[in-house]
């Protein structure tokens, strides 16, 4: 609508002019002046001529001709190469799941087709394989040579440069040392016993700190990541950072002998002198287990990494398996007739490494512990006072300053066998207290009474990483990704169990747990009934009229427990009675199950 003026017109609406508006009327006087289109910058001293480039025009290209392939040839086309059965059961996720028992069609479709889906995974992880270019190579000698007369300097003349500066010694006057390597294999930290604590990129050689606790240090462990560590001094146990800044005091681990590290829990398993096994959840910073095994003065602990539980050897060649949720062992094996002197488990979960007093190690198979014979036994010289096994299966053990290193877990060897040599030997210049595998790497870390070595042992680590899981290259970034990734994933310690797949089963009764239940039922007593009657004024209530009302309850309750306890009679009978055949049809039971529920005739009747 238009507003109209007072007298009755209409206003005009005219058009704005902008200020740089050129008006197109040629036949309006301006003056002889033209307008000038303004140029850039760049071309306002120009004064040659501009050349307009062409605008290149793309020729569409000719389509093929779609071609219809005869089911001849497409039979005849190649096929993707055929994969060894052996490798599928390498990346098998488990059994199917039968879609059988489902019972909607839509999550019957639904679980089909994951199946397949975790099928074309397994397959594509198989086939990806090719990627993984890393083998572990190991030594080989020549005629008339073992591997054993190798020494370390002669390794670190034939490997690589990069190799070669792997090798090195730490000569320090503080110990005798602990130490342990990070997950990924990236960082060292040694603690020795009169307080010195140190924490550095071992490949690196960059120190994150160095200082002096001021006190006696019993063991060393990194945490979840490689920027915190704890120490377990004299009296309590302490937390650090990587520059070495005190963050807390647990005071409930106090004179703790040993410690160890669950990173899939988040949980800091400590083991004391006076026999104390306790799990500390660095999440939340609370104990989920604290009790006394009864086994005395804990120096040797190890976890198991398949599932968690947490081994440790006692003094009668006992090794008991703990989860932090039961105060029991959920199992003992007797190893040796006499002491423990070092026990390891390998990366893998599978086998348990034990050594004694009486000189022996042995190789135990710890998912079948109802054996009782170990895999492999041999005998040394000495008795071993540390274990480690690799992550190839390397295992090595040291006696005194002696070290031996075997190629294989399972091959067996030792010093008095002639038949089977080591495949490294070196000799220490102290006492060794300390010996761990460095993941990923080649490398053998040994902690001694007068310091730290660095040994070279060919085809030891694992040559691929899983960059998703350890990265020994990880940014900053990538670090604290995979904590909060870490921390989402967390596993509740209620589920550390000897048997990891329990989780996934359901918990029926068996059909025997199920009988014996109902056989219970004939021979069950009524409950004891205690009734304290309400105390009444004085006159309201006698003690005869008290007397008769608890008569009256218990009569009451004991009516109804008997008449449960027929009904589930009659339930039982009934069951028995009559069982369905395949045809649809039903069977008496036998006859001498009908006599046990029949009642016993009286002398009446029998006459």
């Amino acid at each position: 609508m238009t507003k109209t003026e007072p007298n009755g017109r209409t206003k005009a609406k005219t058009p704005i002019k902008r200020y740089f508006e050129v008006e197109n009327n040629t036949e309006k006087d301006n003056g002889g002046l033209e307008h000038v289109k303004l140029k850039s910058k760049n071309q306002q001293n120009f004064t040659g001529d501009f050349i307009k480039m062409q605008n290149k025009t793309k020729m569409p290209r000719p389509k093929k001709p779609l071609v219809k392939l005869t089911k001849e040839e497409l039979m005849s086309r190649p096929k993707k190469n055929p994969i060894p059965e052996d490798m599928l059961n390498k990346y098998s996720r488990g059994e199917q799941v039968q879609a059988k028992g489902v019972k909607t069609r839509h999550f019957k479709e639904q679980q089909t087709r994951k199946e397949v889906y975790l099928e074309y995974a397994t397959e594509q992880a198989v086939r990806t394989e090719l990627l993984l270019q890393e083998t572990a190579g190991q030594l080989e000698a020549d005629d008339g040579e073992t591997t054993a007369e190798f020494r370390q300097s002669q390794i670190a003349d034939n490997v690589d440069l990069q190799s070669s500066t792997k090798h090195f010694n730490l000569n320090m006057e503080f110990g005798p040392y602990q130490m342990r390597y990070t997950k990924n294999g990236r960082h060292l930290l040694l603690g020795g016993r009169r307080g010195h604590v140190a924490a550095f990129d071992w490949v690196t050689k960059r120190l994150h700190c160095e200082f002096n606790a001021m006190e006696s240090v019993e063991d060393v462990q990194w945490l979840h990541v490689p920027t915190m560590y704890a120490v377990a001094q004299k009296s309590w146990v302490y937390f650090y950072d990587k520059k070495g800044t005190e963050l807390h005091c647990i005071k409930r681990l106090n004179r703790v002998n040993r410690l160890d590290f669950l990173p899939y829990h988040f949980l800091l398993a400590a083991g004391n002198n006076a026999g104390y096994a306790s799990w500390l959840d660095v999440s939340i910073g609370e104990l989920v287990g604290n009790f006394n095994t009864g086994l005395g003065d804990i120096r040797i602990m190890r976890h198991n990494p398949r599932n968690g539980v947490l081994c440790i050897g006692g003094g009668r060649g006992v090794v008991s398996m703990w989860s932090p949720k039961v105060r029991e062992p959920l199992a003992k094996l007797l190893c040796h007739s006499t002491a423990m002197t070092a026990l390891a488990v390998d990366p893998k979960g599978q086998h348990l490494v034990t050594a004694g007093l009486d000189r022996a190690v042995k190789v135990w198979d710890i998912r079948m512990l109802v054996h009782d014979k170990p895999l492999t036994h041999f005998k040394l010289r000495l008795a071993a006072n540390e274990l480690d096994v690799s992550q190839r299966g390397m295992l090595a053990l040291s006696q005194g300053t002696y070290l031996e290193t075997y190629a294989d877990l399972l091959s067996g060897g030792g010093s008095g066998d002639g038949t089977r040599l080591p495949y490294i030997r070196q000799r220490c210049d102290a006492f060794v207290h300390g010996l761990r595998f460095c993941p990923y790497e080649d490398v053998l870390g040994v902690a001694t009474a007068k310091g730290f070595q660095s040994l070279l042992v060919p085809g030891s680590g694992e040559p691929n990483f899983d960059a998703l899981e350890d990265n020994p290259y990880e940014t900053s970034k990538q670090r604290r990704e995979h904590e909060v990734h870490a921390l989402l994933e967390k596993i509740p310690p209620e589920l550390i169990t000897l048997d990891p797949q329990e989780i996934t089963g359901v918990d029926e009764p068996t059909l025997q747990e199920k009988i014996d239940a109902k056989r219970k039922l004939f021979h069950v007593k009524a409950p004891r009934i205690n009734m304290k009657s309400r105390h009444k004024m004085k006159g309201r209530g006698g003690t005869a009229k008290a007397a008769r009302n608890k008569q009256i309850v218990k009569d009451t309750k004991r009516k109804e427990f008997i008449a449960e306890v027929r009904e589930a009679k009659k339930n039982l009978i009934k069951q028995h009675t009559t069982t369905e055949s395949a045809n649809g049809k039903t069977k008496k039971a036998p006859r001498s199950v009908l006599d046990r529920f029949k009642p016993k005739p009286t002398k009446k009747q029998k006459t």
